[in-house]
């Protein structure tokens, strides 16, 4: 989507914000890529990514996936500022490690890193020059005890279009991998893509699984939401300080909404 247009849908989805009031709830933010060593919207700069985890030190809003599942069983706080935020990253590329990580270890910030086990494992490189975190970089961060790893298929598979053999040989093999190495098995999940799952994935990843992500843009209501359909916020290069708040803080659906129509039609080939 051209500059422009992207500038004036963020600007419609705020302006639908102040008619219609997001909701209040659990705020999942999904991050990518920290550098800007691409042209992608989700390859954000190492200024910007620390600018906006700054933001979210000074909120005191920021709480580990686990501690999030357990408040959303909970009663709505009555402080509006006490909605949590939670911070994710998919995919699992070099630049967490460099460049993120050390960020959120010097702001004590937790975080959850969703890794695609078979680029990993054989250290072949994600779409767009994406170069894969190592194992044992996987470690030193999850040795901190800020990170927790999580599994985001082994090939980065879209799960709607797979036989049931083939998703449970997805879902195994990504966390033997990640028990083998990093000594656990992982309770948390993500669709690649966002792309939900069939009825026998979604089967699947409920028996493995504590939670399960997708997209959604908007805050994650508390006592009615689906762990294993959780809303994550996409936060992007063209959103900026201004955009990015409005996104912390819940807003933006109708942005998502837009996304997904589009998403349809851009992976409806796809296979991962």
């Amino acid at each position: 989507m051209p500059g422009l247009a992207k500038q004036a849908l963020k600007w419609s989805a705020v302006a639908v914000d102040t008619i219609r009031r997001p909701p209040r709830g659990v705020v999942v933010l999904i991050y990518h890529r920290i550098g800007r060593r691409s042209a992608l919207d989700v390859d954000l700069a190492v200024a910007d990514f620390t600018h906006q985890m700054e933001y979210l030190a000074t909120s005191q809003r920021v709480v580990s996936l686990d501690e999030a599942l357990d408040r959303l069983d909970e009663t709505e706080p009555a402080d509006s500022g006490a909605d949590p935020v939670v911070i994710t990253f998919d995919d699992g590329t070099a630049d967490f490690a460099e460049l993120a990580y050390p960020v959120l270890a010097r702001l004590g910030l937790p975080a959850t890193l969703y890794v695609a086990t078979d680029f990993v494992e054989t250290q072949r490189s994600f779409p767009n020059n994406g170069t894969p975190i190592s194992w044992s970089a996987l470690a030193d961060v999850k040795a901190g005890g800020l990170v927790t790893i999580g599994s985001h298929t082994h090939t980065h598979a879209l799960l709607d279009r797979l036989e049931s053999t083939a998703i449970a040989m997805e879902l195994d093999r990504a966390d033997d991998l990640i028990e083998e190495h990093l000594g656990h098995r992982p309770r948390h999940f993500a669709y690649p893509k966002a792309v939900a799952g069939s009825t026998s994935a979604d089967a699947a990843v409920r028996t493995r699984y504590r939670s399960a992500a997708l997209a959604g843009t908007h805050a994650n209501p508390y006592r009615t939401t689906d762990p294993h359909r959780l809303a994550r916020t996409p936060i992007q290069h063209s959103d900026g300080m201004r955009f990015f708040i409005t996104k912390a803080a819940g807003g933006m659906r109708m942005e998502d909404a837009l996304r997904v129509s589009a998403n349809r039609w851009r992976y409806r080939s796809a296979t991962t």
